[in-house]
């Protein structure tokens, strides 16, 4: 082994050198023109360059596809802008085509594989080790600056050993993963079916189903909207509830679930929450969290809330249980409701004057109570066997990055 002479890449194997991207590619910018009727449109993703349809692309599109580059098979794709936040840096294309102008577009010179690159800038994305050479505010670097950056290359008959091993190798983690995936999202859609199916009177329980009668929320609830606070250097400090604060959370019960914001603004004690209390996400750019609702107990402190959410108070304990009303805000039924009454499917905002008119079951307070019993048991079980599959999964894609980091930079022997 020797030293490489790059603090990050280490020690490397006697017959591997570092080289400067510009000994290994060479930039090519050739426009499409007219040709962009013609040529088959590409997205770089998380998932590699994918082949897109032109007529049916998703997303911001420009009026005209004629600036854009073409793209050959074997190509490399970067994305040398936002290296601090961008979710891709780098894609081998597996197709000809055009892709977007904002992009370089990287042929491989003769001492470089393909295939090994691909898997080096994997290694370079893995921790963002680009970004303290980028001297701007928006971590960009431009082909001369990222010319200057260095590449491990061992032999090419070695860069092909590598790249076949490391293929073989992450197509089987990827495999794994994906399974896993697959599982969970069963898994979630099983406990959807079960909540629904549970506060709608679907499920036996303790072989009796009551009659279920309906009325309107509004009946049984009151609402307020929250506040926009101002954010200030001084001022008093209060615990927030926020839109990001919902995350995966059922129940909020614990100072560390919620933001910290300090605030000029004067707060009037019906703009902190109390135990037992609902908030709906009102408005948000992802409209699917328009509507998920999550509940505040167990609480000995001030905790106030977003003016993009909505909160809901019960009046009617005795009639229905506020935890019930929780789970039933997490049913297909529920939602089913809100698009109806938003008379659409994509629901972008809600209100109070919409939620009061959601029709919701009343049923008797005990048959409620083993409802949440059963659905306290269920879904906590289910949610514990999502929590194992995504740890799993977790260490699975650390180990990818792990194997790719030693075989790029010589660390283990193939």
């Amino acid at each position: 082994m020797k030293n490489s002479g790059v603090e990050w890449i280490g020690e490397i194997p006697e017959d591997w050198e570092v080289y400067r991207n510009k000994n290994a590619f060479v930039c090519n910018k050739e426009i499409v023109g007219k040709n962009s009727n013609n040529t088959q449109l590409l997205s770089l993703t998380t998932g590699g360059i994918k082949c897109k349809d032109i007529n049916n692309a998703e997303g911001k599109l420009p009026e005209s596809f004629d600036t854009y580059q073409y793209v050959k098979k074997n190509d490399v794709v970067m994305c040398l802008f936002d290296l601090d936040m961008s979710a891709v840096f780098s894609g081998l294309s597996q197709y000809d085509g055009m892709i977007s102008p904002a992009y370089k577009v990287l042929s491989c010179q003769d001492r470089a594989n393909p295939l090994f690159v691909h898997y080096w800038f994997s290694y370079i994305f893995d921790g963002r080790k680009f970004n303290h050479y980028a001297k701007n505010i928006r971590y960009t670097l431009n082909y001369d600056e990222f010319a200057t950056l260095p590449i491990l290359l061992p032999p090419k008959p070695t860069q092909q050993c590598i790249a076949s091993y490391l293929d073989k190798k992450c197509s089987k983690i990827e495999e794994t993963i994906q399974n896993q995936q697959q599982v969970i999202e069963k898994l979630k859609a099983y406990k959807q079916s079960l909540i629904t199916e549970a506060v709608t009177g679907k499920i036996k329980i303790q072989n009796e189903i009551p009659d279920f009668k309906y009325c309107n929320l509004g009946f049984i609830a009151e609402f307020k909207n929250g506040l926009n606070y101002n954010a200030s250097d001084f001022g008093t400090e209060v615990k927030f509830l926020g839109v990001g604060d919902f995350q995966n959370y059922f129940v909020l019960n614990d100072e560390a679930m919620f933001s910290n914001i300090i605030t000029d603004t004067e707060i009037e004690d019906d703009y902190y929450l109390k135990n037992g209390d609902i908030i709906f996400v009102r408005s948000n750019g992802s409209k699917e969290l328009v509507g998920r609702a999550i509940m505040v107990d167990n609480i000995d402190f001030k905790v106030t809330y977003s003016g993009f959410c909505i909160r809901l108070r019960n009046k009617e304990p005795k009639k229905i249980n506020s935890k019930f009303l929780l789970y039933f805000f997490r049913s297909d039924y529920f939602r089913s409701e809100l698009q109806r009454l938003s008379q659409g499917s994509n629901i972008s905002n809600i209100n109070q004057d919409l939620l009061s008119h959601i029709k919701i079951p009343l049923v008797d307070i005990r048959f409620q109570e083993s409802v949440i019993d059963l659905l306290n048991k269920k879904c906590t079980a289910i949610d514990t066997a999502i929590e194992q599959k995504q740890k799993l999964i977790e260490k699975l894609t650390e180990y990818k990055k792990s194997l790719i980091y030693e075989c790029v930079t010589g660390k283990k022997e193939i």
